[in-house]
């Protein structure tokens, strides 16, 4: 058994444990793993480990690896921030875009998205701490941002993520996660029928799952902790 297999079975494990204590299935939950300055050969020894679903947070590094991992069959989603001249890109590789915060962004990908393509998923990124240096809209901002979102074509809005700010009260964190939860459940009494919170990562993915989380976002109890190097890529 690799590194990567047995981090994965451990992964898995606590999603499992998680969803047991919220009386939820493990199949609602979707383990996205964040390969974010990770080698292509290390996400093909997660695929052989039974991972399907990967996730990029720089264009560039991200339509590489898509192009070198072609021979195998991967659900590639885009995590990062995303600038206006890169969602051509965007649109034409990925299947998901998790963090759109901008109504034009928005209407890039819609634009550049195939029409022989599936339509392309995409979450609306909430900014729940008011972090100045953090992407994402308000609360208060969402629903405008939804509605102008699902009339677009080529896009399927299909529901909401957050990233709480870094802190070790865990309650806090919970109820950030409960507070996205909350958004979500008031889009859909207005009709907007979304199913996906992507929240959740290495350090609070049971806290997530217990809120209803659909999507968590793993990378380092994965493929390990990130080097400085790694990190100056950002």
């Amino acid at each position: 058994m690799t590194k990567i297999q047995a981090r994965l079975d451990a992964v898995r494990q606590r999603i499992e444990s998680a969803c047991r204590q919220a009386h939820r299935a493990p199949a609602s939950v979707l383990l996205l793993a964040i390969s974010k300055t990770v080698s292509a050969p290390s996400i093909r020894d997660a695929y052989f480990a039974g991972q399907r679903s990967f996730g990029e947070n720089y264009v560039q590094e991200g339509v590489e690896k898509i192009t070198e991992l072609a021979d195998l069959n991967l659900d590639w989603h885009f995590t990062g921030p995303l600038q206006s001249n890169k969602t051509r890109q965007v649109a034409a590789r990925f299947g998901w875009v998790h963090a759109v915060d901008r109504l034009k962004i928005a209407r890039r990908l819609a634009d550049a998205r195939a029409p022989d393509l599936p339509d392309l998923n995409v979450c609306i990124q909430v900014n729940l701490s008011g972090e100045s240096t953090k992407s994402g809209v308000s609360a208060g901002e969402v629903a405008a941002l939804a509605l102008a979102v699902r009339a677009l074509p080529r896009l399927r809005l299909r529901g909401l993520t957050t990233i709480p700010e870094p802190t070790d009260d865990p309650a806090l964190v919970r109820g950030r996660f409960a507070q996205l939860r909350r958004l979500l459940e008031t889009l859909n009494t207005d009709g907007l029928g979304l199913d996906t919170l992507s929240m959740g990562m290495s350090s609070d993915l049971e806290a997530a799952i217990l809120e209803g989380a659909t999507i968590v976002r793993v990378g380092t109890a994965i493929f390990g902790s990130r080097t400085a190097a790694d990190r100056a890529m950002q």
